[in-house]
This record gives structure tokens, C-alpha cells and sequence, in this order.
């Protein structure tokens, strides 16, 4: 828990003007296809973001929660089982064979199995989730800190980006696969793991199994599901839209702090 006092007042300022923005975003999907509410929302995202992070330190910790808080039940967000035969047969074997890939801006490129990201350092955490949509909910997560990973790894100077490649086709043709990113401040934060289990149980395949992000500062479209490939990258300009997720390509902030 932050020791701050006065942190929880202005985390609950935060969400309510994530949630005013939520209203607007959750329409978007027409006007992210004219010219002028993308650039609107961009501008509207850099004064969110900076104003954000003159008021909160890019270390304060999400709020956590006591066990007796816990949602009865957590819904899943998104794609429930990705339209992906590689994912489908994955699952089958219950994750056997799954291989996380960590690639681009390393030292030291490497593969993970599931069993050995369950073998590095573990956190827990009791935090809440805050959907666009306008729903929220209380879990216990247990993962491997995205900074264990990175140790491993090492970056180099020139990575300024982290992304997550997902195994849920956007499209029903099976095309657009989910992504998203984070920068580095958030990729170093105590609070951000690659999680595998939800609420002391293995994490279910419609809330992102066998490995999902859980960044915890931020809205619930940007924690994405079923991770198969981490890239360090300088830049999105070559990635999928170029704006650093499959949202934000249609219009959505890039950076989605409460």
C-alpha cells in the first residue's frame, strides 16, 4: 500500500476523469475514422498524461486491496478464446508447448516456457481493474514482475518501448493481432507483472491465459491478454498503425492512466 494519505483522493480524481473519458471513447469507433477526432484525442492525451504525472510520481503504487474485497467473480474483458488454431491447439495441451519470445532491443534474446517464468520471482497483488466499458472489478494476481524478465534480458540504451504481441485476431478473417506497449517507467514499476494466475487458481483462457500483463496504473484495455511475443523497440512506426496498440491505431489514448 502507497504510505501517502492523500493519494488514494487524488487516484479517485484520476478515475473520475478516466471514466468521463471512458463515455467518449467507448463511442469512438465512428469517429476514429475522421480526420479530426483522432488528433483530438491525441492532444487531449498529452495534457492527461502530464498533468498525471505532475501530480503522481511515475513509482506510486495502484491501491491494493484486503482478500475480504475481492470481486465475487471477474468478468472477462475482450476476447474470451482467441479465433487462432495455434492458440486453440496451445490450449489443448494445457500450455505444454507455449513459448514466450522476448526479442528486439536486448542483449540477451531469450524464450520463456511457462514453467520457467513460474520459477522466477513471484508478486501478488490485490488490485482493481477499470474497464472502458464502465465496469470495474477486484482480483489477486500472481506473476513474474516484468523487471526479473528485463533483468534477464538487459535492454539496451536504445529501447524505449516495451510490446506485447497477443494471440487474439482483431478481425474475423483471423488478421489485426492484439498489441499494446508500455514505456519503460511502467515496465520497471513494482506493480507490473506478466501474470498466471487470477485469484489463486491458474489464469483462465478468457481472462488471458497462459500469461497476461497486468499494468496496474493504467485502464483495462491496456493490460493485454494471451502474450506470446515481448518486443523492445525505439519506436511504433513499423509496428501494425504505428500508434503503439491495436486501440490506439483506431483511436484510443496511448497512454490510459487513472
Amino acid at each position: 500500500m502507497n504510505p501517502d494519505r492523500s493519494y488514494p483522493r487524488r487516484r479517485l480524481f484520476f478515475r473520475a476523469l478516466a471514466g468521463a473519458g471512458a463515455v467518449l471513447v467507448a463511442g469512438c469507433d465512428k469517429l476514429s475514422r475522421t480526420e479530426w477526432f483522432p488528433k483530438l484525442l491525441s492532444n487531449t492525451e498529452i495534457l492527461t498524461r502530464e498533468a498525471q504525472r505532475a501530480v503522481l510520481p511515475r513509482k506510486s503504487m495502484a491501491q491494493e486491496f484486503p482478500e475480504s474485497e475481492r470481486s465475487p467473480e471477474f468478468r472477462s474483458n475482450g476476447t474470451r478464446m482467441p479465433n487462432s488454431p495455434q492458440y486453440k491447439a496451445l490450449a489443448a495441451s494445457g500450455f505444454a508447448a507455449y513459448r514466450l519470445q522476448v526479442g528486439g532491443l536486448l542483449e540477451k534474446p531469450a524464450t520463456f516456457s511457462l514453467d520457467q517464468l513460474r520459477a522466477m520471482p513471484s508478486r501478488t497483488q490485490i488490485t482493481r481493474h477499470d474497464c472502458v466499458e464502465g465496469w470495474s472489478a477486484i482480483g489477486k494476481w500472481k506473476g513474474v514482475p516484468l523487471t526479473a524478465l528485463l533483468e534477464t534480458v538487459l535492454p539496451t540504451a536504445a529501447a524505449r518501448y516495451v510490446v506485447f504481441h497477443c494471440a487474439d485476431p482483431m478481425e474475423r478473417d483471423g488478421t489485426s493481432p492484439y498489441y499494446e506497449s508500455i514505456d519503460m517507467d511502467d515496465a520497471y514499476h513494482l506493480q507490473t507483472i506478466l501474470a498466471y494466475e487470477l485469484n489463486d487458481k491458474a489464469l483462465p483462457i478468457p481472462n488471458g491465459a497462459p500469461i497476461r500483463l497486468r499494468v496496474e496504473r493504467q485502464l483495462g484495455y491496456k493490460h493485454a491478454k494471451y502474450v506470446m511475443r515481448i518486443e523492445l523497440v525505439d519506436s511504433f512506426d513499423k509496428i501494425a498503425g504505428g500508434k503503439g496498440g491495436y486501440w490506439e491505431d483506431q483511436g484510443y489514448e496511448w497512454y490510459a492512466g487513472i
